[in-house]
């Protein structure tokens, strides 16, 4: 019964235990991705449980008082529609309310993200490879940036300003994060990140498609024999171009979507979604 489920924000550990749940549906998180999410807004990830039973769980974190982002919504399948996946949605849209709010929804999904008003804005697509080859040169290590160059640099791209996010995403175990500067200014940078399967890219940002393909080679480099993944976004052409030059399978798709539009950024500098879950 609806009226049995209780609603609660998680623990570290919790969101933990969400991210398996994540692996479990095919989704493929980061094997460190915890700490950077809880780090943005501790009150923005809810369980909902019944008897002590979890039942599933969404995330909406509020990067400010403008922008905010709604993912990590599972519904554990033996409990899949019995209402609990809109007591959790509700919960969670009324944490970031008053935002600009961003998804990254199934194809399937848009029309019930649709009736609480988000409208789609592109696609999200998912591309495969196999790491191989060498780095290219004149790649920099993004520890030799400052990281406020680092924090403006992504905010041309990203809706708002995430430095909690980033000093901890840019720093995991088993990761990589290279950077092009030119002229003294960070012209790109990507970060590479160990996930259940293989390796995930994302951020992918730069200023053009040959500082993207630098970056992207370098990375593939530190990943070599294992799977690397790229989430493309639709809007950028020369990302898409990106993966097809370098023989990328497309796994699958998402739908972009945001209940105020489309915010402003340099969607022509991204080459790689940072993450489906936070953005």
């Amino acid at each position: 019964m609806l009226e049995d489920i209780v609603i609660r924000r998680m623990s570290k550990s919790e969101v933990d235990r969400a991210l398996d749940w994540a692996a479990a549906e095919g989704w493929n998180p980061g094997r460190y991705d915890a700490e950077s999410f809880y780090a943005v807004d501790p009150k923005g990830f809810f369980i909902a449980e019944r008897a002590g039973e979890p039942l599933g769980c969404v995330s909406a974190v509020a990067y400010d008082e403008s922008f905010g982002y709604v993912g990590l919504f599972i519904v554990r399948p033996p409990y899949r529609g019995q209402g609990v996946g809109l007591r959790l949605l509700d919960v969670a849209l009324r944490h970031v309310q008053a935002r600009n709010v961003g998804l990254d929804a199934a194809i399937d999904l848009q029309q019930t993200y649709a009736r609480h008003g988000f409208k789609f804005a592109y696609r999200n697509i998912r591309h495969r490879c196999v790491g191989d080859g060498e780095a290219p040169p004149d790649l920099t290590e993004l520890t030799e940036v400052p990281f406020d160059e680092i924090v403006r640099y992504d905010q041309t791209v990203f809706p708002t300003s995430r430095p909690k996010f980033l000093s901890r995403w840019i720093a995991q175990p088993q990761s990589a994060a290279l950077a092009v500067v030119k002229q003294g200014r960070l012209a790109g940078y990507g970060v590479l990140r160990a996930c259940r399967d293989g390796y995930k890219i994302g951020p992918l940002f730069a200023d053009d498609p040959q500082i993207a393909d630098a970056l992207f080679q370098g990375l593939c480099a530190r990943a070599a024999g294992a799977a690397v993944f790229l989430d493309t976004p639709e809007a950028n052409a020369a990302a898409i171009a990106l993966a097809k030059r370098r023989q990328m399978t497309a796994v699958f798709d998402t739908a972009r979507m945001y209940t105020e539009g489309t915010p402003p950024g340099r969607v022509d500098r991204c080459y790689g979604v940072t993450t489906f879950e936070l953005g």
